[in-house]
């Protein structure tokens, strides 16, 4: 059975009134804002997406493995079972090789997913949109300097489009923070070990109103990962200062509006062979090795890159003080969302 989540009631403050047009015009203009900055800071080129992979070439996004993917089986395929993506993860890589691109060169689509497994709350549905980008690096800058760059152009990029906003919607002026805050998920979880990783994120978020937590996916010290990642697009097992590991993170940001932290994106320099190899095992899934994907990365096939995936519907949400991701995309919820929302006056698109 589906789960949802019990209705909050919104924060009101910091809501400027608008009608569904409105909504509508200010969503396409932070889309095709961000997605213009994002191409400029990244050095980025607009591609073609699928919405459908085969099963069994290991192409798909396992995300925490055990979300089970929308699937048919297509006649017109000769009966071959076809999946609706849950991200383009890992077939973004194989573009980038297949394009060819030298390092500092990468790509960035409109990805379009069916989640069926996702937990209903003001910030999931069961339909996700988002810029997937993915860019080559040279094999020597798999490091955290290289990630954290990475960081800090995509933070610039969100902050131009929120400038803008600004400019030609005044009521909603910026509230982000001038640069972006980076802790690795070990030091997170010691200066609040009494905390769940949830609840560590809201402080961190509330105190710094940007933060970039490095190396989620691996165990912590309490023997437990801050949250789940696949262990074959992310690399969350390389040791890298100290005794820390992980070369991948999430950004967050303090959303006034609900008054927590909100996660804008995920990303990472990706598994190289070795990587691979290592965090198959620490997952228990070597017979993936098998797979088409996998087969071809541990066989040096693929370009050393990294990449990640930055929520369309999140950052609209985030930038017009919105309160329900409902009120920026088109996605179906329960009767029960809809007639608690519609009391208080929030119209679901």
């Amino acid at each position: 059975m589906m789960k949802v989540q019990s209705f909050i009631p919104l924060q009101q403050t910091n809501q400027p009134g608008m009608s569904p047009l409105e909504t509508e015009k200010a969503i396409e203009m932070i889309k095709t804002c961000f997605a213009t900055e994002l191409a400029r800071h990244l050095k980025l080129y607009k591609v073609s997406a699928p919405m459908l992979v085969r099963r069994g070439t290991g192409i798909n996004d396992d995300l925490n493995g055990t979300e089970r993917p929308v699937h048919f089986p297509a006649p017109s395929l000769g009966g071959a079972t076809v999946e609706v993506v849950h991200s383009l993860a890992k077939w973004k890589r194989v573009k980038v090789s297949q394009l060819q691109l030298l390092p500092g060169e990468g790509i960035y689509t409109d990805m379009r997913a069916i989640r069926a497994d996702e937990e209903l709350s003001p910030i999931h549905s069961l339909y996700v949109d988002q810029w997937d980008w993915e860019k080559c690096i040279r094999p020597e800058e798999r490091s955290l300097d290289t990630l954290k760059e990475t960081v800090k152009s995509i933070y610039a990029a969100i902050k131009v489009t929120e400038e803008k906003l600004s400019i030609a919607l005044p009521d909603l002026q910026p509230v982000l923070p001038e640069e972006i805050v980076f802790i690795h998920s070990e030091d997170l979880q010691s200066q609040y070990p009494e905390l769940s990783p949830k609840e560590r994120e809201d402080q961190i978020a509330r105190t710094f109103g940007a933060v970039f937590i490095i190396g989620i996916g691996g165990a912590l010290g309490e023997g437990e990962p801050h949250d789940g990642r696949a262990p074959d697009y992310d690399d969350w097992s390389t040791p890298t200062e100290g005794a820390y590991k992980g070369l991948n993170g999430d950004i967050l940001v303090w959303n006034p509006v609900l008054r927590r932290a909100f996660e804008l994106s995920s990303m990472g320099i990706r598994v190289d062979a070795a990587a691979l190899e290592r965090q198959l095992a620490i997952a228990a899934c070597k017979e993936r090795t098998q797979l088409p994907f996998h087969a071809a990365l541990l066989a040096g096939k693929f370009s050393q890159t990294m990449g990640g995936g930055i929520g369309q519907s999140r950052l609209c949400m985030f930038l017009l003080r919105k309160g329900h991701i409902g009120e920026v995309q088109a996605s179906l919820w329960p009767e029960e969302i809809g007639a608690g929302l519609e009391e208080q006056g929030i119209s679901l698109l």
